[in-house]
């Protein structure tokens, strides 16, 4: 009896030897297991700021060509404005030498030509120099200085485009 006795402790201790070898491959199992995942957070994470730095840069990239775009489009805007206004101002010059050249030449008719003519000429000559800008300005100074007349030109403006439109 002894004898069985011995063997079943020496393979219940040989038993308990292969758990403790189980559990020790387990926990370097376990051990390399999150080594592998630590490896593959750093790799995601470095992947994830490549992509971020990418994105950034396809998003700084489009906004400078947007810019670029819109800075194109002002200027041509800008350019065809100028260009327009320059044919008004010459519009309203010849047509102040037209009117003084076919309007009366004395009496009260002949003074009010004269003078339509001269404010038209003139008028073309400062839209001429100062350009869309200038005049923007000026009328902006003039507002500036006279708050309540230009408010209360604004209402009749405004007043007198309702009557039209309302038909």
């Amino acid at each position: 009896m002894a004898n069985s006795t011995t063997d079943a402790r020496t393979k219940a201790n040989e038993a308990a030897g292969k758990a403790h070898e189980a559990v020790g491959k387990t926990h370097e199992a376990v051990g390399k297991t999150q080594e592998a995942a630590g490896k593959a957070l750093e790799a995601g994470k470095e992947v994830a700021g490549a992509v971020v730095d990418k994105a950034r840069e396809a998003a700084g990239d489009a906004a400078r060509a947007g810019q670029h775009a819109a800075q194109a489009v002002g200027q041509a805007v800008g350019n065809a404005a100028d260009t327009a206004t320059g044919k008004v101002a010459e519009g309203m010059q010849s047509l102040g030498q037209t009117v003084r050249e076919h309007g009366p030449d004395s009496g009260m008719f002949g003074s009010a030509t004269s003078s339509v003519a001269s404010t038209l000429e003139e008028g073309g000559r400062y839209l001429q120099q100062e350009g869309l800008s200038g005049v923007a300005d000026d009328l902006t100074n003039m507002i500036k200085r006279n708050p309540i007349p230009a408010l209360l030109v604004g209402i009749g403006i405004g007043f007198l485009l309702a009557r039209v439109t309302r038909s």
